[in-house]
C-alpha cells in the first residue's frame, strides 16, 4: 500500500473530520475527533490491511500519519 492510499484509508476511519484535512504530514492526535476509540479503528484497519497488529501505545507513539505508515513498514 503507497503513503498516499494509506492516508485515505486513515480518513475513512473518522465520520465528522473532513477527508481535506488528512495528509501525510496531519498529526492526527490534533484532530477534535481523535479519541481511544479512533485509536482502535485504526488498529483495526492496519491489522485488516497489513495483517500487522499494533497496540494503543504503538500508535500513540507516533506524530503524523507518515509517522505510523513508517513505523509498520519497518514492523
Amino acid at each position: 500500500m503507497e503513503l498516499n492510499e494509506f492516508v485515505s484509508q486513515f480518513a475513512e476511519q473518522f465520520e465528522e473530520t473532513e477527508s481535506s484535512e488528512f495528509r501525510a504530514s496531519t498529526v492526527y492526535k490534533d484532530l477534535d475527533e481523535w479519541s481511544s476509540l479512533q485509536a482502535m479503528l485504526i488498529i483495526t484497519m492496519i491489522r485488516k490491511k497489513f495483517g500487522k497488529t499494533l497496540k494503543g501505545p504503538e500508535v500513540n507513539g507516533c506524530n503524523t500519519i507518515e509517522d505510523l505508515y513508517n513505523y509498520i513498514l519497518k514492523k
